[in-house]
């Protein structure tokens, strides 16, 4: 199966749709032409189809792996950092994130990684029933091997500039959907690498996590209607198809968002649990999976959490210890 766009479109520029083991499919990576080589653009989780995907696209591509140049990451998230590492230690090429993405990616995957014990017992204490917590840590140390080596990162933020494909592009910081999330704009083309902040048909996961910024729902609106002021004609996204139409596209976003808070909200007429409601609202597509699970109860967390910003709802601990929610 060909996973490359053909005829390499837009100055060159070649998208790798490179494998997922998830509902996602694949992930975008991009690989852009430099004056002595290429940069490459998120390049995908580290997995046995992956590789050989990518040896194939260099091989028929014509590309050696000493002419990557640089490797840029969107953020910190597997699907995108986990292969940052096998290019780098093939290419010898400086990885660019921001430091709250490389913060964020030694809590979950380093040495001294403290995720695995923290995750679990945020979900325990929202009502995740204990005979599941072992799997969850077992589905999270299971993503250590795909995203290993981590690379030797440069330090990038908002604010700044990188050159990639010979022009300056500015980088924007854009939290929400990962610590540390960068996008980059390309002014005078109306050009934007949005990561997963914007993607079509499916809406970017926001998920509250032990050591995150509080918060998060409303940084990553706040996020959007950022971009949404940007003159966009065409941005490349991490999943799925590129936005032709972006302040559309983030408008439907947001509704989605208004919709989901108001669907919780009448749910808390009687105190319920984090997980509980992610229940009611996700059941049928989480069940047998703890992959979907963590993203669902993350997403409930994270818009529970919003509600009660708002004062739309509120939380109570019980004897038990668990964490109750109630409309406010």
């Amino acid at each position: 199966m060909m996973h490359t766009d053909e005829g390499r479109p837009d100055g060159g520029w070649i998208r790798v749709r490179v494998p997922l083991p998830f509902s996602l499919k694949y992930v975008n990576a991009y690989l852009v032409p430099e004056r002595d080589g290429w940069t490459l653009v998120d390049p995908g989780l580290r997995t046995p189809e992956a590789e050989r995907l990518w040896r194939e696209v260099l091989e028929r591509s014509g590309i050696g792996f000493r002419e990557i140049r640089a490797i840029v990451l969107t953020h910190p998230h597997p699907d995108h950092i986990g292969l940052a590492g096998w290019f780098q230690e093939r290419s010898r090429a400086p990885v660019y994130m921001s430091g709250r993405a490389h913060a964020y990616a030694m809590r979950l995957w380093g040495p001294e990684r403290t995720f695995t014990d923290e995750l679990p017992a945020l979900y325990r204490e929202h009502g995740l029933p204990r005979e599941m917590e072992e799997a969850l840590r077992d589905h999270l140390e299971g993503f250590v091997a795909m995203v290993s080596p981590l690379p030797e990162p440069v330090f990038i933020q908002g604010g700044d500039r990188l050159e990639v494909g010979g022009k300056g592009w500015e980088i924007l910081d854009t939290p929400g959907h990962a610590d540390g999330h960068l996008c980059f704009y390309l002014r005078e083309e109306r050009r934007l690498l949005c990561g997963d902040q914007v993607l079509n048909g499916i809406t970017p996961n926001i998920s509250l996590v032990p050591g995150g910024e509080p918060g998060v729902l409303a940084r990553y609106l706040d996020s959007l209607a950022s971009l949404e002021k940007l003159e966009v004609e065409l941005a490349l996204p991490g999943h799925r198809d590129p936005i032709r139409d972006m302040r559309g596209r983030i408008g439907e976003i947001r509704e989605h968002h208004v919709r989901r808070l108001e669907a919780m909200e009448a749910m808390l007429e009687t105190p319920l649990t984090a997980f509980e409601v992610c229940m009611q609202l996700f059941g049928g597509r989480v069940n047998g999976s703890m992959h979907h699970l963590r993203f669902a109860m993350s997403e409930t967390l994270a818009h529970l959490e919003h509600l009660a910003r708002e004062g739309r709802a509120a939380s109570a601990r019980g004897a038990d210890g668990i964490v109750r929610w109630k409309r406010g």
